[in-house]
């Protein structure tokens, strides 16, 4: 005997009817009368297994249009490639990875100035709430939002490379502008984690339940920090992965 509430036994059907492509991505979900009948549910339990999937991202919801199944169409980045200065580019590497996995990037951009905070003044190594450059992306996939992406520069590199600081987006990518002007990052530190996101986040990226990944890179020139690029990822659209070291055995694909 099924001892869960009611309102979970008709979300856990749902939820394999998802999987096994009853109801495929961007298809509507039968009403909630008909849903009703086939569980022999009232329609408030009903609208709680439905609010469930809601909750997990699995379907959507519009004002007298019912439930539509969300689709999910993971985006793989290369994380190691984005700073290859050697890796052919069309623009920056989000732009030049999107494209090349024949899907369309969009995003919108701001810069502003700003005290550095805690987090990002220790892993600058500058003094608390001195001046910095904030370049702020909000990043989207086939027109689905995909992430957002934070870089803090220091005031003292602002001076050096002042494009940093100008509204415009940077064409060529700002680690191919840096190295351009003889700043180049001879090393990488990253933080990754996964936590559930704040209101801002989940407005941002049009998540209803996490998590997200937060990616935190830090470039180093060869005696200083020279950037903290804090990338916010939904974590039902996205895979990272890294190449490290030789693998052209991975590239050959023999097998034994």
């Amino acid at each position: 005997m099924n001892k869960q509430p009611k309102y979970r036994q008709v979300a856990d059907a749902l939820r394999r009817d998802i999987d096994n492509a009853v109801y495929e991505p961007d298809g509507r979900l039968p009403s909630e009368s008909e849903l009703g009948a086939r569980f022999n549910a009232s329609r408030n339990t009903i609208r709680s297994g439905l609010a469930l999937l809601v909750s997990e991202g699995l379907i959507s919801s519009s004002q007298g249009l019912g439930y539509e199944v969300r689709k999910h169409e993971v985006f793989e980045l290369n994380a190691s490639r984005s700073e290859d200065l050697s890796f052919p580019q069309n623009g920056d590497a989000y732009s030049t990875d999107v494209t090349a996995a024949g899907r369309r990037p969009t995003q919108t951009f701001r810069v502003e100035v700003a005290p550095a905070t805690e987090y990002v003044a220790e892993r600058l190594k500058v003094g608390r709430d001195s001046r910095i450059v904030l370049r702020f992306c909000h990043r989207f996939v086939d027109d689905v939002p995909w992430s957002t992406q934070a870089t803090y520069y220091p005031d003292w590199l602002v001076k050096e490379a002042p494009r940093l600081a100008e509204p415009g987006d940077i064409d060529e990518g700002t680690t191919r502008y840096l190295a351009g002007i003889g700043i180049e990052q001879v090393g990488y530190f990253e933080e990754i984690e996964a936590r559930m996101p704040t209101p801002e986040e989940a407005r941002l990226l049009d998540v209803s339940a996490g998590p997200v990944l937060i990616w935190t890179r830090i470039g180093y020139s060869e005696s200083r920090p020279v950037r903290c690029t804090i990338t916010t990822l939904r974590g039902d659209l996205n895979r990272l992965n890294y190449e490290i070291g030789n693998l052209s055995a991975r590239e050959e694909g023999l097998l034994p």
